[in-house]
């Protein structure tokens, strides 16, 4: 008789472990949220190994309260490994969510949250393109010391439009007339105001010889006739 106790003892605690290995509670389920490149989402797992369908509603939380629902509530059946469900959300920095978890079976019934609510990363999901160089970027060479000492030489020559603008002032100054080679050396020199004194004394110095010849040829025939 005591070994029939002893092993029906041992049957009902193998049974009653087994049974709640395989009840369906709410620890079975976990939420997180994830990143698809830009695109975010919230992924909600459950374990029972029982395989009990369960629906699962997610809602954004603002100051306590339902801000919104996220998609359309799911249903999913649990497996030892895992079974995700997925909605998709695009969250926000610090963000907080709320699981909500239905079962409502002959067996199990669950009408719970998920705690504690589910708070999204401080960083947003981002793209593999702004996260990282683009080759066309990497394969850019930078400038190197000698290109760059280079430029300047390179600008050192007269563009055309410096060219023109400095060439332009002569095209002008040639289209008016100059003035004669006389009238600018006299305006000079200042020699056209001494103009009347020169040719004064030339007349002084005319009449002076036209005397000096005629007094001349007068003593001479003077002295011809003696």
């Amino acid at each position: 008789m005591r070994i029939l106790g002893v092993a029906a003892a041992s049957a009902a605690l193998t049974l009653g472990v087994s049974g709640s290995a395989l009840a369906c509670n709410i620890t079975d389920f976990s939420a997180e949220a994830t990143c698809d490149g830009a695109s975010g989402s919230i992924v909600v797992t459950d374990t029972d190994a029982s395989g009990t369908s369960a629906t699962i509603t997610v809602f954004l939380e603002n100051n306590g309260a339902d801000a919104k629902q996220v998609g359309e509530a799911q249903t999913v059946k649990g497996s030892k490994s895992g079974t995700k469900v997925t909605f998709s959300e695009d969250w926000k920095p610090n963000a907080e969510y709320r699981v909500h978890v239905v079962v409502d079976t002959e067996k199990f019934q669950i009408d719970k949250d998920i705690t504690p609510n589910l708070t999204t990363p401080s960083t947003a999901c981002t793209t593999e393109e702004s996260s990282s160089p683009s080759p066309s970027e990497s394969a850019t060479p930078s400038p190197s010391a000698s290109e760059s000492e280079s430029t300047p030489a390179e600008s050192d020559s007269p563009s055309p439009s410096e060219s023109e603008s400095s060439t332009a002032p002569a095209g002008t100054s040639s289209n008016a007339p100059s003035p004669a080679v006389g009238e600018s050396n006299l305006a000079e020199t200042g020699a056209n105001s001494n103009t009347g004194l020169i040719a004064g004394i030339a007349a002084a110095l005319v009449a002076v010889g036209g005397g000096a010849v005629w007094f001349g040829m007068r003593r001479r025939g003077a002295h011809s006739g003696s």
